[in-house]
């Protein structure tokens, strides 16, 4: 594949940087664009340090930009600096959004302002710089309460919560986009349970920004940080009465977005949503027992009360992942556990200031 300019908005976030990474390996040039709401500046100099310590002699570059996705004018400036240096942008990877459940409920407005208004935003100067190639970070809270065991792409949507609304929003403006110009190429690449990291650690989910995740809050718990896991309900339908969910190491995910690149680049105007999952589910306690065992820490837990919304169980299908991306997923459990373990404590000296 020859050497591309990519946008990458929300390039400093756990999913962004990852793929970042990924990106240089593969000798092309980036133009990272993050407001470091949800991401700090020092994942920039880690992604510099990786691509400086690269062997390849035709490495691309890195330009970070921080500012605001719904600020257009922001964006077209991005743009025109790209043309102005003879690199101009060849797809947007679009990463960029505000991703928690909880939060969502809190301020709506927030997160149908970043997600939807700065996506619309970004589409608008794609345009106008005859830009139509994007890969949309979307999620799998786009499915909601859906009642299949092994969630297909054609499965109903029909999110359960604001964030989940918002995603399915930007999908379905991206279909409009497609539908009126069949030139665009767009990928909606769902995500379900990533974790892990960086295999040198220097690239992983925040300790404190994404304080409300599984895994790194299991990590406190491990090291004594706080007291106990909550699971919530024992009483599932499941093998062992807790959630089952499809884990996916974050590595697997970024290779999924190289994937989505080269099928992209290979093929004429195409909208398509893609889960990336592993086909494979785990229970809470399933996690938690090759957490122990990989790391040789005790988890303590309690169970508490079903939080509205969850559902029993959660799995990808990725037949299409396989049909039209040529992807699977490579990396198990045990290396999840191993690799976001050896993450945290490395990083437990990082500042709480962002």
């Amino acid at each position: 594949m020859n050497r591309l300019n990519i946008l990458v908005t929300g390039g400093l976030g756990y999913i962004g940087s990852h793929t970042c990474s990924l990106l240089l390996e593969e000798g092309h040039n980036i133009f990272i664009l993050d407001s470091l709401k949800n991401s700090r500046i020092s994942v920039l100099k880690n992604i510099n340090y990786l691509r400086n310590s690269l062997i390849n002699s035709q490495k691309g570059f890195i330009k970070f930009f921080r500012g605001d996705i719904r600020d257009i004018n922001f964006i077209q400036k991005i743009f025109q600096f790209s043309k102005n240096i003879d690199n101009s942008i060849d797809i947007v990877f679009h990463f960029a959004g505000l991703k928690s459940v909880r939060e969502s409920t809190l301020f709506p407005k927030e997160y149908w302002s970043v997600n939807v208004e700065g996506t619309k935003n970004l589409l608008k100067v794609m345009e106008q710089n005859e830009c139509k190639n994007i890969i949309f970070s979307s999620s799998a809270t786009v499915y909601g309460e859906s009642s299949s065991e092994i969630i297909e792409e054609n499965c109903q949507i029909n999110p359960s919560n604001t964030y989940g609304e918002t995603k399915a929003y930007a999908e379905k403006v991206l279909r409009n986009k497609y539908e009126i110009n069949k030139d665009w190429k767009i990928i909606n690449l769902r995500y379900f349970n990533p974790i892990g990291s960086h295999k040198s650690y220097l690239l992983g989910e925040d300790l404190f920004i994404n304080n409300e995740n599984l895994f790194p809050v299991l990590c406190k718990v491990a090291n004594n940080e706080i007291n106990y896991l909550e699971i919530f309900g024992n009483d599932w339908e499941t093998r062992d009465g807790t959630c089952i969910r499809d884990f996916i190491h974050i590595l697997d995910i970024a290779k999924g977005h190289l994937s989505a690149l080269k099928y992209s680049i290979q093929n004429k105007g195409h909208f398509l949503s893609i889960n990336l999952g592993t086909a494979k589910g785990t229970t809470i306690l399933e996690l938690i027992k090759v957490f122990e065992e990989e790391t040789n820490n005790k988890i303590n837990y309690i169970f508490t009360d079903k939080r509205k919304g969850d559902v029993a169980s959660y799995v990808a299908s990725n037949d299409l992942a396989k049909k039209y991306l040529n992807w699977e997923p490579i990396l198990e459990l045990n290396e999840m556990c191993i690799d976001g373990w050896q993450w945290y404590l490395r990083n437990l000296n990082l500042s709480k200031q962002i």
